[in-house]
């Protein structure tokens, strides 16, 4: 009895780790299917970078105006979420710089 206890508490820290890495997988592959076009990103290698195009096997990032290919693996993390910036939010900020610009014009 006491031969046995040694060998299943060795299975049980197995287990417990096997299950913990799977965990950790699930995650980060959750973490990646989140990220889409417009996302900023940081590779495993430390580049900064703004997601182009992403589909399943790659990503293409806008590092100041330079497109680089990388495998989507090579993501470590999502920096900054894409701004959802829609037309609506824009008209305000529109109309206030088109009135400041006629109100200039009109001043000269």
């Amino acid at each position: 009895m006491e031969g046995l206890i040694l060998p299943l508490a060795m299975v049980a820290m197995l287990a417990f780790m096997m299950y913990s890495q799977r965990k950790q997988q699930k995650q980060r592959q959750d973490a990646l299917n989140q990220i889409k076009k417009g996302d900023e990103i940081v590779t495993i290698g430390g580049l900064f970078g703004i997601v182009d195009e992403i589909d399943e096997k790659k990503v293409v990032l806008d590092v100041d105006g330079v497109y680089l290919t990388f495998e989507r693996g090579a993501i470590r993390q999502r920096v900054a979420e894409a701004a959802n910036v829609t037309a609506e939010d824009l008209s305000p900020a529109v109309e206030e710089v088109a009135s400041t610009e006629v109100a200039a014009t009109e001043a000269e």
